[in-house]
């Protein structure tokens, strides 16, 4: 049995006074335990929305999602979630972010700090721990901000574009950071991007998704061997991938930009 399931899943937006919107038109996906899924598709597609209604966020229009069998009813702990903002807490250093999560859990204080250095360290953190966010640099925040997602120990880690406002040098190492510590720990991630060299290079499987209305269009298995460093993004294999994934994003953008002058024309 597969850890995520999405089966038929609808979402309907219909904002007050305006025509209604379908973002998702019945998507249906799995995902294995310990498997490094990525989602990829164009601008607008539902991508994030897929991903909020996984964290519990959001609700869908009709079908159902289920973790280890179980319904997704709302937020919990056995989900961490990275978004691409820098949702740390000022006020609190480096060690009191990523320890917070373990706190509200209850568990005593050296058991937090403990979780805490382990995970700092993990993440190449290890001197900023009294550091504040504002003291750190965007590709820093968000391996702080990495840490705090797997303090709690989730069964699946969310991110949502997390590299996507870093410099094309940082979000590199910071791809490499995530694989090592995904190998480390094997957790369970479903990863949305637009960058299809980021889907291959991070993924086990990369699902594209439709223009709006979103669907899965097609899912790819990636089968380049691990652990990958930055010479796998020029290895023939590579290249055969992303000119698959190339081809069906610019046949769903163009759908997209044509649906769009429609909607302008109508």
């Amino acid at each position: 049995m597969s850890m995520l399931s999405l089966r038929d899943i609808t979402v309907r937006f219909e904002p007050k006074g305006k025509p209604p919107v379908l973002a998702l038109d019945d998507v249906s996906l799995d995902v294995a335990n310990d498997t490094f899924s990525v989602i990829v598709g164009p601008s607008g597609c539902g991508k994030s929305t897929l991903l909020r209604l996984v964290a519990g966020l959001e609700t869908p229009t009709s079908g159902r999602l289920e973790l280890d069998g179980q319904p997704i009813n709302g937020p919990s702990a056995d989900r961490g979630m990275v978004f691409q903002s820098y949702t740390l807490f000022p006020w609190l250093t480096v060690r009191e972010n990523v320890m917070f999560g373990p706190k509200l859990k209850g568990l005593s204080k050296s058991e937090c700090e403990d979780i805490a250095d382990d995970l700092i360290k993990a993440v190449h953190l290890d001197g900023f721990e009294k550091s504040y966010p504002k003291e750190l640099s965007g590709g820093m925040r968000q391996r702080v901000a990495l840490a705090r997602a797997l303090a709690n120990d989730p069964r699946i880690l969310l991110m949502d574009e997390p590299f996507g406002a870093l410099d094309s040098q940082t979000r590199q190492m910071m791809q490499e950071l995530l694989l090592d510590v995904w190998q480390t720990r094997r957790k369970t991630v479903l990863f949305i991007t637009h960058d299809i060299d980021e889907a291959i290079f991070l993924g086990d499987e990369v699902h594209v998704m439709s223009a709006r209305p979103g669907l899965i269009k097609q899912s790819l298995d990636i089968n380049i061997p691990r652990p990958r460093h930055i010479d796998a993004l020029t290895s023939p294999e590579f290249m055969d991938y992303k000119r698959t994934i190339l081809s069906l994003m610019h046949h769903e953008a163009i759908k997209a930009e044509d649906a769009a002058n429609q909607r302008k024309s109508a």
